[in-house]
């Protein structure tokens, strides 16, 4: 157990100082007992160095929450959410004492957890640990490759990303991840507040945690102010100063807490890490720390000992403003809301892009008679497309020449080119998940990056925080099935499709041939509330007829000379991706034997889910056709369209190492198998009933 730091040691040097850091130890201490749910310690402890950044240092304004020139501030260590809250409150956003009252109460703004969709003034959403610092490294590239635009056009953007993480934000691999390539790319504007209290959940981080934290970050290419006593102001004011003054390495500040300051029975303990400290507790602390004030009464000095930043952030606001107004005269041509609006450099693109409707004539069409994988189709569509998009970074975890994630014309994003639009993320799954949705998080720029689809479970959490955030994140996952072949089964991802249609408010594309996959990147690129992931084939694939109707996430296929309504058809072959041209050749057999069959393409489920009654009827039709699923994953949620009774063609195990048409033939997905099978049901069904 730590032993706490006497709390006579330091005094704040005038009442605001000692208000403003006590006002945010007890509303912490206070919302979490009256929820009777929370982590009072961590704001207890990192109440100072709260309250330095944000009345000296944080540039940002309540007046608008969204000012593309703010200081970012990330609370990645996001159980001590009561922390944020506080300081939201104290500066005037639209965060009220009744709200805090609610904290963790259905409905309420002041959810257990920080969440930007939720809360104004909430950058990242920041659950799991090491989410919010890894992601707040996306906000930093966001800065610099804004920045290197501005300056070319004398717009001054500049701002900070600021973040406060703890033990377990640094130990979670994904931070460690973030962190390298933070170093690598010189992000020099990111300084990380690291809150070193030494107690996690189970105790004292000496049991599991004995490295040398600063070393690590050095050898990662960060600067790193170690020895900060977290009860000092003046220190940490510093600590931050000097922080801001190396701009071409990003900083880690070491701060050292006790956990439950001024508790006299719980500070430094486990004990104060994730339960309410207890009325006899609460009243003991607050005659410590001489704070005579009841539950969630807060003396005016508190909220004005951050009133000479506020002003000097709106002067800052307004200056800027100025600017930006006089900025845009010069580079925006007519109403960026109206039919005549045209941007005049390259910032102005990126801060005032195109509708995906306005550039639709850019995304290419395939002619049919072609074998394209859909992963070579997606080099092609980026290829026609990005050129118009400056507003679209793109980027692959090392897989660039196995995604085709590279454009034509493409440069690298690197400290010596910041206004390169593809990210090289290196072997960092983790973290190139969780980054690409702090570059999407503004809402500024976008982003995309690729992987094999059997990696998306290291991703899995920030695919999650996307979803849960409604970050427009694009996921692109290649190699998306057993059609991989030979590399085997531990990277033939069976389960992963089934796996990223399991999570809410995820778009899945899984198309079909080179036009479905030009349809489904347009898509993506329109949404603006939502993640979305792409699953692409490594093996080629013949081009369909473009059909308008892979829109709509489900289709009817039209094929010559074979059955094309499936209110008349004998049996409905329901497919997505590569299995989609399987389906054709089993129609055409069956076919030939007599049983007319209609092929639907399922792109995507939730897409299709949210077409019209009357669409998904006329698609997938109530008659007594047969129902047939095929696609190279496991059954899970099919069964949803085909029914009780329907037939299913995949995968019920893992895969092996072989070629493709080896595995495809020895797992059953041939069209002989397939056929056979229907063809046999049929005629079992058809004795029944005589």
């Amino acid at each position: 157990m730590n032993t706490p730091q006497d709390t006579s040691q330091f005094v704040p040097t005038d009442n605001k100082e000692f208000s403003a850091i006590n006002a945010l130890r007890f509303l912490a201490i206070d919302a979490v007992e009256k929820a009777n749910s929370g982590h009072p310690g961590m704001p207890m402890g990192m109440a100072p160095a709260a309250y330095v950044l944000w009345a000296k240092h944080l540039r940002q304004t309540p007046h608008d929450p969204d000012w593309l020139n703010r200081d970012r501030f990330v609370l990645s260590a996001g159980h001590g959410s009561m922390l944020q809250y506080g300081l939201l409150h104290l500066n005037g956003y639209d965060l009220s004492l009744d709200d805090l009252k609610q904290f963790r109460q259905w409905g309420s703004k002041t959810p257990g957890h920080p969440e930007t969709h939720v809360t104004k003034g909430v950058e990242l959403t920041t659950g799991p640990l090491g989410q919010g610092l890894s992601s707040a490294v996306g906000l930093a590239i966001e800065e610099s490759y804004l920045r290197a635009l501005a300056q070319e056009e004398l717009l001054p953007i500049d701002y900070r990303t600021y973040v406060i993480a703890g033990d377990g934000c640094l130990q979670e691999g994904v931070s460690s991840e973030a962190a390298s390539l933070a170093g690598h790319l010189k992000l020099g504007r990111l300084i990380v507040l690291y809150d070193d209290n030494n107690i996690t959940i189970d105790g004292p981080t000496h049991m599991s945690f004995s490295e040398d934290v600063g070393a690590r970050y050095r050898a990662y290419g960060w600067q790193v102010i170690e020895d900060v006593d977290g009860t000092d102001p003046s220190e940490i004011d510093a600590a931050i100063l000097e922080a801001k003054d190396d701009v071409l390495r990003p900083t880690l500040i070491h701060v050292k807490t006790t956990i439950g300051y001024g508790s006299p029975n719980k500070a430094g303990s486990h004990a104060a890490h994730g339960a309410p400290l207890g009325a006899d507790e609460i009243q003991l602390t607050r005659e410590e720390l001489k704070w005579p004030h009841a539950a969630f009464v807060i003396p005016p000095a508190a909220y004005d000992a951050f009133k000479r930043q506020k002003d000097a952030n709106w002067v800052a606001y307004l200056e800027w403003k100025t600017k930006f107004d006089n900025w845009k005269k010069l580079n925006v041509s007519g109403d960026p809301q109206g039919d005549n609006f045209e941007p005049l450099s390259p910032l102005a693109t990126v801060l005032f892009p195109k509708s995906v409707q306005e550039l639709a004539d850019v995304f290419p069409e395939f002619d049919t008679g072609q074998n394209i994988a859909t992963r070579s189709a997606q080099g092609e569509v980026l290829n026609h497309v990005m050129p118009h998009m400056p507003w679209v970074l793109g980027g692959s975890a090392d897989l660039t020449p196995s995604n085709n994630t590279h454009f034509a014309g493409a440069v690298d994003y690197t400290p010596d080119t910041p206004t390169g639009r593809y990210i090289r993320y290196g072997v960092r799954e983790h973290a190139m998940g969780s980054i690409l949705n702090g570059l999407n998080a503004g809402k500024t720029l976008r982003a995309y990056a690729g992987t094999f689809l059997v990696f998306s479970d290291y991703m899995r959490a920030a695919i999650r925080v996307a979803s849960l955030s409604g970050y427009p994140s694009i996921f692109v996952f290649t190699h998306d099935s057993i059609g991989l072949g030979e590399d085997g089964p531990t990277h033939q991802p069976v389960e992963s499709l089934a796996a990223l249609r399991a999570i809410p408010n995820l778009r899945v594309y899984r198309p079909a041939d080179a036009n479905e996959t030009a349809q489904a990147w347009n898509m993506m690129l329109a949404e603006s509330e939502r993640p979305s992931s792409i699953l692409l084939s490594r093996q080629k694939l013949p081009v369909l007829a473009k059909n308008p109707d892979a829109a709509r996430g489900a289709y009817v296929v039209q094929s010559d000379g074979y059955c094309s309504s499936p209110a008349s058809a004998d049996v409905l072959l329901l497919a997505s991706g590569s299995e989609v041209s399987l389906a054709l050749k089993v129609q055409k057999k069956l076919g030939e034997n007599g049983c007319a069959a209609a092929v639907i393409s399922m792109m995507s489920w939730d897409v299709f889910e949210e077409q019209s009654d009357a669409y998904k009827a006329s698609v997938l039709p109530d008659t007594k056709a047969q129902r047939v699923a095929i696609e190279a994953g496991i059954e899970q949620g099919w069964h949803k369209y085909i029914g009780r009774d329907g037939l299913f063609f995949g995968m019920a195990s893992f895969g092996a190492s072989a070629p493709a048409d080896v595995l495809f033939e020895k797992f059953g997905l041939s069209v002989d198998a397939i056929s056979d099978a229907i063809l046999a049901r049929r005629t079992t069904h058809r004795i029944r009933r005589r």
